[in-house]
């Protein structure tokens, strides 16, 4: 009887694709999965991602100075996962981007045992408003049912709407972000090792201006993580 519901959803409430949107059943299809191209950790920068051939940090972020200790990333926003990005953000894809998590398990089951608890990324309430959702928050949830840590959605809050960082140059990102966020209930990440989420890292300027923020407010060390990066 099951099989048989299941069959008749399929046929009148078929499944698309996130990333070709393709009526294949699959919230992502094995086509467009296999065309994602993973951050592999022992050829990029364990800071920013950025292919070097080799672990190494890469000169960027040695004159950066980057104030989280190191990152994590999933794959190049590039192709098709850029589609399944851009569905989970904008087109309320959530199914979507919650499968990307799971895809990275692996990767996350290493991630865990550096850190003690989650933050994600905080979006204004205008913005949560139009969209319905906070993607960072989104992922953030997913790390902490499939790791067991604590997730605290609250503790860093944007103070004012930004424009989209992949819209502007890079100069123009760095005064956007600046000064954006700012701490409430503290004391719950003090003494620390916080996990930072985002959906897209680009320039980091996001990031870093996140990680000096949640450092000043006591927590021990932040490391962040993002679904994608842009290819270097």
């Amino acid at each position: 009887m099951h099989s048989l519901f299941k069959a008749l959803l399929d046929i009148f409430y078929p499944l698309y694709c996130g990333g070709c949107n393709a009526a294949t059943g699959s919230i992502l299809c094995d086509d467009c999965i296999d065309t994602f191209r993973p951050v592999e950790e022992e050829k990029t920068c364990p800071i920013c991602g950025r292919l070097i051939g080799k672990s190494v940090i890469c000169g960027a972020c040695m004159e950066e100075k980057r104030s989280f200790r190191r990152g994590y990333f999933g794959y190049y926003f590039e192709g098709r996962l850029r589609d399944v990005i851009h569905a989970f953000k904008f087109n309320g894809r959530v199914d979507a981007g919650k499968y990307l998590v799971h895809l990275l398990k692996e990767k996350l089951d290493t991630m865990a045992k550096e850190i003690d608890c989650i933050v994600p990324l905080p979006v204004t309430e205008k913005r949560l408003k139009e969209r319905g959702f906070n993607q960072s928050f989104i992922i953030g949830e997913e790390i902490a049912k499939m790791t067991g840590k604590e997730i605290y959605p609250s503790v860093l809050v944007k103070t004012r709407q930004t424009k989209d960082q992949f819209t502007l140059s890079r100069k123009e990102r760095k005064k956007n972000i600046s000064g954006v966020f700012a701490l409430k209930n503290s004391h719950k990440i003090s003494g620390k090792r916080v996990l930072l989420v985002d959906d897209l890292f680009t320039t980091g300027y996001t990031a870093q201006e996140a990680s000096c923020s949640l450092l000043k407010s006591s927590a021990k060390e932040v490391i962040f993580f993002a679904l994608a990066r842009t290819p270097s």
